[in-house]
Parts: structure tokens; C-alpha cells; sequence
């Protein structure tokens, strides 16, 4: 009947006689679990039924922890539920596993791959077989094989669905490190860069959302942050989610005076049949007032955190102040704020390949002034990745200061990056990284952000790695860049599964083929922009859906492979 969040303690008051609970099979879980059911009241009447669920399957060393707690016959049911990929939007599906791509990289725990094979086989069974699967990296290897092998191991999946996929591409995240370590600039990006999205959900600062009153000033602002749902049935988030955040400011200003001049139109109704029209269409059009004040409210957020605008562009505009707010000053110059500026032209700098093989003055600075750890991480990761690795001097230089500002319980932090290959020392003398980014054109110095023609400007001039892939992969194929899928992780491979007769697909002219990206380790919101402005290109051919393990920003990234030692207690 209710839904709640998990955590230590008594379970909320509510009178019911079942109590379920959905856990993925962790032990740390298994803890909470545990603390729930000793501190229920047994005296009380009627007593209730506890059930568990495994999510995505059963686990013998979760039950037998929970049998050393002594709750484990507390149970009336103990099943797993097999919960593999979740759609979150129209064309993507995750599976949502956070430790995804430490269990892979770190652990070398294929769990997850298999729930990946599973999620796929899944996907197949109910969208048809698909014809061609290509992949890149070690764990794109064993998730088609696995496929493979559970193809052989059941004959009977072989189903006569007429294939909606034409290609299924396997992308490794550790193929592309870059990524998602520097700043998403789209509109999604930087939300979820400076808020994070859960699940769909964005939790925001009150104060933006407060109604404003005539006279009331600021008192009884809300304490309790606003928290919105972000997905493609919102009408303007789909137009705005995927733009570059310069681009955002004109989008909301038109949709203002559309806006505007819509409600206008009741002061030129004079018949009944005109007044029952407006009447109809009033409440799409107080959602989509709700849904503006929404979304400049939010963009304010983010050009306070990252922007100081110059008041230009959209002065001259007739619109009320009540339509646009603070639109009418926006600015549609370039994000120039002084620290967001700052870590944003060294991201750039080291994408763009300038001074990666030395101490950089800007990090040293940061470490000096103790800026959040996360941030430094991913700066120095990011310079070790667009440099093949850091000179010895430099990577121990690096260690030396974050371990003496930050304390030495990080040194596992340190060596987790390290085995993930995020921080490593340059071991062949050789820098791969130019000759990548020049064969595979990841910067571009003229990207336009307003109209884009390239897939570079969900980082205002760097290209995915991983999308670029993708994108030649569909035209004009791998073969065209050999060369540097060696110098990649991971072997890169192409597999083709037996079609029945009947079921090979005869395109039609100008009909798009459908390729199915799937990320393993992870994947940002930007090249999800990525790949749906190839999806939207005229000329592309090419329509994309996207599965992942999980959708990630490079904080929360960093944070799944930082381990904090606790001091011992004297």
C-alpha cells in the first residue's frame, strides 16, 4: 500500500499486516534489514509478516548473515525478483547497479555482466534477435559470449519476432576514461552535475520556487527542497534537456512570449464558441506556464553556481516580467564564472592537449586552498588520461600533496584509481592521447552552440569518445580507424546471429537503422545528448537507444571507487 525508504530504526507506523522489502543483495543492507525486524513490537496485534526480495537475484551469503542475526525465520518469504533493465525514458533503459564498474574493474566480479547478458537476452526475446553485435573491451567480450553461450544453453529463445534492432554495440566504460570525468554542458548535464539526478528525480534549493507576493518580500521561504521529475513526457524539458546550457536562455525566452500571447488571446474572445475554446486549451497552457517558471527557476540555479552573465541579449524583448523573470536579462555570452571558468579552461586545456605532461598550477592551487577532494580527483585523472599516464615525478608529486592535505587514510582512494587505470604512471614513454584525438576528431575549436552540427558541443568543443565510436561505427565503419581501436583497451570484435528465414529486414528507402549502445561501467547524461542529436540528424541513418549499467556524472564515478580508512580508535 506504502513505499519507503530503507534505513536503520523502527518501520514507519502504518497498518498494514505484509511488510516487503525490495534489497539489492548487499550485506551492509542486511544490517538495516535486521535492526528493522528486532526493533518491530511483538506484543503488538495483529503481528505482521515480513517477506524479502532479492533484487536482481537471491543471495546465500545475505540469508546466511541474516540466519547469524537470528532473523532469518522472521520471513514468510524469501524470493529473488528479477529486475534486470529499467526504462527511464523512451530510448533509454539502465539497469542501475552502482558498483558496476568497480565490481568489473576492481573486483573482477562478472555479476553484473551477467545481469547485462540477462537484461539483453530479455530485451531479445521480447524485440526480436539482433542481427549484428559489435563491441569494444574485455567486458564487452565476456557479455557476448555470455549471450552466446545462454543462446546454445536454451535453443528455445530463438523466437520469430520480427527484429526491431539492427545492431547492438557493446562499449567498455574504460574505453572512454575521459568522459566522464570532464563537465556535461547541456541543460541535463549541469543538473546533474550540480544537484545529481536520482532515478529521474532532481532534489532543489526552495528558495527559486517560493511564490513572490506583492509585498510579502522573502519571509516564510520553504525549507524542504523542491523536488521535480525530469523525463521526455515534460514537453519543454524534452526540447531543452539536450541543448548546450548557452542555448537554453533563447529557448525559454520564446517560449515565454508564446506563452504570453496565448493567455492575450482570452481578451479577443467574444462568442461563446471562442470562450469555450480558450476555456479547453487553459489547462495545457497553465502546465506549460508551470513547466517555465520550472525551468528558469532552475536555469537561475545553475548560472548562479556556474555564470556571471553579462546583461545583454534579450533586454530589448516586449515580455512581462512575470512570463520570463529574469530572462529578459540573460546573457547568451559564454559561462565565465570565476571558479566553474577556471576548472573548466584546465579541463579544456588537457582535452585540447595543452601542458598534460607537467604539475599543473591551477590543481596546485586547489589542493593548497582544499577544494572538495572529488574535484582535484577528477582533475588529475583527467590530465593522467589525456596524457597515457602522468610522468612518475609528476603522478607522485600529485599523491605526495593530496595525501598531506587531505590525509593519508586516501591512499586507497589513490591505488583504487590507479588499478581502474584513471591514475597511473606513463609506462611505454609514449602519449597515444594526440593521435587519438586527431584521428578520431574529439576536439573541435569551432563548435557552434547554439545550432549544432557536431556532437561536440555537449562539452562546448570536446567529442564523446565513446559517441564518436558509435558514430563511425554506423559510417563508415571500424575498419576506417583499425589503427587506434588497438591502441584502446580491450580487444574490439564483431559477432552476427542466425536469423530464421522470413525475418531478415528489407529496408525501405530512407528508412533508419536501429542500434541499441549499451554502456558497462556507465554512462553521463552528455552522451546521451550525444547520441540523440545523431539520432535527429538528416542525414545520419541512424537511431539511437541507450542501456547502461548505471547513469553516472564523474562525482558520483569517483565516489564509487573511493574508500576512506577509518582511524583506529585509542
Amino acid at each position: 500500500e506504502k513505499m519507503f525508504t530503507l534505513k536503520p530504526g523502527r518501520l514507519p507506523q502504518a497498518d498494514v499486516k505484509n511488510i516487503i522489502f525490495f534489497v539489492r543483495p548487499k550485506l551492509e543492507l542486511m544490517d538495516i534489514i535486521t535492526d528493522n525486524v528486532l526493533r518491530e513490537d511483538r506484543g503488538r496485534s495483529p503481528q505482521r509478516d515480513f517477506h524479502i526480495l532479492f533484487v536482481p537475484r537471491r543471495s546465500l551469503l545475505c540469508e546466511q548473515w541474516l540466519k547469524e542475526q537470528g532473523v532469518l525465520g522472521s520471513f514468510i518469504h524469501r524470493e529473488q525478483y528479477s529486475l534486470d533493465l529499467i526504462p527511464f525514458d523512451g530510448d533509454l533503459l539502465s539497469m542501475e547497479s552502482e558498483s558496476a564498474f568497480k565490481e568489473c574493474y576492481l573486483e573482477s566480479d562478472q555479476t553484473s555482466l551477467y545481469h547485462a547478458a540477462k537484461g539483453l537476452m530479455t530485451l531479445q526475446a521480447l524485440y526480436g534477435t539482433i542481427p549484428q553485435i559489435f563491441g569494444k573491451g574485455e567486458c564487452a567480450r565476456h557479455v557476448a559470449n555470455m549471450m552466446i553461450r545462454m543462446k546454445r544453453e536454451f535453443p528455445g529463445s530463438q523466437n520469430s519476432i520480427f527484429p526491431v534492432f539492427d545492431t547492438l554495440l557493446l562499449l567498455d566504460r574504460n574505453v572512454d576514461l575521459l568522459t566522464p570525468l570532464a563537465t556535461q554542458l547541456t541543460y541535463e548535464g549541469l543538473i546533474d552535475e550540480i544537484y545529481g539526478i536520482q532515478n529521474t528525480y532532481v532534489k532543489l534549493p526552495p528558495e527559486k520556487f517560493a511564490p513572490k507576493k506583492q509585498g510579502e518580500g522573502g519571509k516564510d521561504l520553504p525549507t524542504e527542497p523542491k523536488k521535480l521529475q525530469l523525463n521526455s513526457a515534460e514537453e519543454l524539458y524534452a526540447e531543452i534537456r539536450d541543448k548546450n546550457f548557452n542555448a537554453v536562455g533563447s529557448v525559454l525566452s520564446k517560449k515565454a512570449k508564446i506563452i504570453s500571447a496565448a493567455f492575450e488571446e482570452r481578451h479577443h474572445a467574444k462568442t461563446v464558441g471562442e470562450i469555450k475554446q480558450f476555456v479547453s486549451q487553459l489547462p495545457h497552457m497553465q502546465a506549460a506556464r508551470s513547466s517555465l517558471a520550472n525551468h528558469t527557476s532552475i536555469a537561475e540555479l545553475i548560472k548562479d553556481i556556474t555564470s556571471e552573465y553579462s546583461l545583454n541579449s534579450l533586454t530589448n524583448l516586449n515580455i512581462t516580467r512575470c512570463e520570463t523573470t529574469w530572462w529578459t536579462s540573460f546573457s547568451l555570452a559564454k559561462i565565465a564564472s570565476e571558479d566553474f571558468f577556471d576548472n573548466l579552461t584546465v579541463e579544456q586545456e588537457f582535452m585540447s592537449g595543452i601542458d598534460t605532461d607537467k604539475v599543473n598550477n591551477y590543481i596546485e592551487d586547489c589542493i593548497a586552498q582544499k577544494h572538495p577532494l572529488i574535484k582535484i580527483l577528477r582533475l588529475v585523472c583527467l590530465q593522467s588520461v589525456c596524457n597515457s599516464g602522468l610522468k612518475q615525478k609528476v603522478l607522485d608529486h600529485y599523491k605526495r600533496e593530496i595525501l598531506q592535505t587531505y590525509g593519508y587514510e586516501h591512499i586507497l582512494t589513490l591505488n583504487n584509481l590507479e588499478k581502474a587505470g584513471l591514475l597511473k604512471p606513463q609506462t611505454s614513454g609514449r602519449n597515444n592521447y594526440p593521435t587519438i584525438r586527431k584521428t578520431l576528431r574529439l576536439w573541435m575549436d569551432d563548435v557552434n552552440e547554439q545550432n549544432p552540427n557536431d556532437i561536440s558541443y555537449v562539452y562546448s568543443g570536446y567529442a564523446p569518445l565513446s559517441v564518436r565510436l558509435a558514430q563511425l561505427l554506423a559510417r563508415p565503419g571500424w575498419r576506417s580507424i583499425e589503427e587506434v581501436l588497438k591502441m584502446l583497451p580491450g580487444p574490439h570484435f564483431e559477432e552476427r546471429q542466425q536469423l530464421p528465414t522470413g525475418l531478415q529486414k528489407k529496408r525501405q528507402h530512407g528508412e533508419n537503422r536501429v542500434t541499441l549502445v549499451f554502456f558497462l561501467g556507465g554512462v553521463t547524461y552528455a552522451e546521451i545528448a550525444a547520441l540523440r542529436f545523431l539520432s535527429q540528424m538528416e542525414d545520419g541513418g541512424t537511431e539511437y537507444v541507450i542501456a547502461t549499467t548505471k547513469l553516472i556524472n564523474g562525482t558520483s564515478w569517483i565516489k564509487s571507487l573511493m574508500e576512506k580508512l577509518e582511524p583506529a580508535p585509542f
